[in-house]
């Protein structure tokens, strides 16, 4: 079993429709991307797991692509909607940013992959994750961390992190699930760091990425595509990619700069001597 979170869009804008009385049904998986016939999977209802997102449980799947349809109630008073837009790839939970499927989509490569193209596009991924964890010097997981028997601050909801104590932790809190206890506490589950995967700028680059190495490497036969070739062979000319900064460019490392994790160091200053006989530091910048 795989858990996959959801979050509905409803009239252009994100929708809770837990607290209005509606809710997230199921989930139906199909093979193709018509979404006819037979569902390869059904799953459901989800559970709300905060605002706005809701979790389905789905069955162990072999890997590769599925097409879904998710049917959900924003209000107690509407009628059901279909979300037609969703994509799941399998396997879920690994650690990965992106999928196999994503960079055969990039490549133009044909679906379902073999298990050499997959593992193939799994080790790109992973190596583009790791030049964009050494840049902003910081892991792109969350770590996962409990309060157990906690009391919240007044004043803010059960899943803003600064309803909770913490110490010690300088770095993104996300709030992960709240259970309520019989006694009045609660047992928060906690997600501490960067969480790559809700972040859509790195997502892409790390798909943009992975997806340029392989067509830039001889070996994977996913070479640079050809605009022309002379009559004799001897010169072929290729496709000419967008400079750096150009529409329809590849992402840089530079574009990640603001995730990367801020340190606070004390200014360094020239010791006051003490009143009367000196200045302090305090009133004076000399």
């Amino acid at each position: 079993m795989t858990v996959y979170d959801y979050q509905p869009v409803y009239g252009g804008t994100a929708c809770d429709p837990g607290p209005n009385g509606g809710s997230v049904s199921r989930i139906e998986l199909y093979a193709s991307p018509e979404r006819t016939g037979t569902p390869a999977a059904t799953a459901g209802p989800a559970v709300r797991l905060r605002a706005a997102t809701y979790r389905f449980t789905l069955p162990d799947m072999p890997d590769g692509r599925y097409w879904c349809t998710v049917t959900f109630t924003p209000t107690s008073s509407a009628s059901p909607v279909s979300d037609r837009n969703v994509k799941v790839d399998f396997p879920l939970g690994t650690g990965l940013l992106a999928s196999a499927e994503q960079i055969a989509d990039k490549l133009q490569v044909p679906l379902p992959l073999s298990a050499a193209q997959r593992e193939a596009f799994r080790d790109a991924i992973a190596d583009a994750q790791s030049d964009v964890a050494g840049h902003l010097g910081r892991p792109l997981l969350p770590s996962p961390r409990t309060l157990s028997g906690a009391r919240p601050l007044f004043g803010y909801d059960l899943y803003d992190a600064r309803a909770w104590p913490l110490d010690g932790v300088d770095d993104i809190v996300t709030v992960a699930r709240v259970t309520e206890k019989p006694d009045g506490r609660y047992d928060v589950d906690l997600l501490v760091g960067l969480d790559a995967d809700a972040e859509r700028p790195i997502v892409r680059y790390v798909v943009a990425h992975a997806a340029e190495g392989l067509r830039n490497d001889p070996a994977t036969g996913n070479g640079r595509r050809v605009t022309s070739v002379s009559a004799e062979g001897q010169s072929i000319s290729y496709e000419t990619a967008p400079a750096a900064g150009q529409a329809g460019a590849l992402p840089t490392l530079d574009s990640l700069n603001g995730y990367r994790k801020l340190l606070l160091r004390p200014l360094p200053v020239a010791p006051a001597q003490p009143w009367p006989y000196g200045r302090g530091r305090r009133y004076t910048r000399w």
